[in-house]
């Protein structure tokens, strides 16, 4: 592995239509193919986002089942040879019932699955602007933090909310993680005033990058997300930035030559005292 990686985030505006959904989804990932990259990571929802309650659970699938979804993802690992980070799809439970699982999939080129991070935080509010999200409703909660192995190093999986509890990724750096993926759909009464700070600040304090695909715009009558798909460096820098508007992917060179450096320059890392594993 070179010091250097292209990677690929994604900005999507999905909708109720599951097939209209997985066709943008795949030619994004086959853009992001073209323009070298070795992984791409797609947003939360990418393959299904409803505005009726419990509407995922009948696209739900197992994740080593053959349902449109895995289908596609694995046919475009394999045609394109890259690594897919597949933001959270709606996964069946083991005991099935009325909830899913919320699951950033980690495809291989091969198409194998290589790694699954069930959401562990979910978004259960009353905002301020009237909408009331309650997550729980549908998705079962998981249990276990993830890093996942990809040609960027070590990848620490989170999804979305999961970006407001900085132990989590204390815990993913604690398991390895160079670097972050936060497939989001943020709300867009959130997200104009943290989705850039709680990012940057996630990159900053573990000196890590951060991989954040994002949906945007109207999706129905009911939910407008903020958008601004985001590769952020170690130091906090935005690389790239999705804006607030349309589909497509944004690409960017990491230096993890850079990083190693800023790591040793600024210990912060080794000189913690609360909290540290082992």
């Amino acid at each position: 592995m070179g010091t250097r990686q292209i990677c690929a985030v994604a900005q999507m505006t999905s909708t109720d239509d599951l097939a209209a959904n997985l066709r943008v989804a795949e030619a994004l990932i086959g853009e992001a193919a073209a323009r070298g990259a070795v992984l791409c990571a797609l947003p939360e929802n990418f393959a299904f986002l409803g505005s009726r309650e419990g509407a995922a659970l009948a696209v739900a699938e197992a994740l080593d089942g053959a349902g449109p979804i895995l289908t596609m993802l694995r046919r475009a690992a394999r045609a394109y040879q890259i690594t897919i980070v597949a933001g959270g799809l709606p996964e069946r439970t083991a005991e099935g019932g009325t909830r899913i699982h919320n699951c950033c999939t980690v495809v291989q080129p091969d198409g194998t699955i290589g790694a699954a991070y069930r959401k562990i935080h979910l978004f259960d509010v009353a905002l301020a602007d009237g909408s009331v999200h309650q997550e729980s409703a549908q998705v079962a909660p998981g249990q276990e933090v993830v890093v996942a192995d990809t040609p960027l190093g070590k990848l620490g999986l989170s999804v979305c909310y999961d970006v407001r509890f900085p132990e989590l990724y204390r815990a993913l750096v604690d398991g390895g993680a160079t670097h972050f993926v936060v497939p989001a759909a943020f709300t867009l009464h959130t997200g104009k005033d943290h989705w850039h700070t709680l990012l940057r600040a996630r990159a900053i304090e573990n000196l890590a990058f951060v991989l954040a695909p994002a949906q945007v715009g109207r999706h129905n009558d009911k939910r407008v997300t903020y958008g601004h798909a985001l590769i952020v460096d170690p130091w906090g820098n935005v690389l790239a930035d999705g804006g607030s508007e349309g589909t497509g992917v944004v690409v960017a060179a990491l230096d993890v030559a850079l990083q190693q450096k800023w790591r040793r320059e600024l210990p912060c890392l080794d000189h913690r005292v609360v909290g540290r594993a082992g």
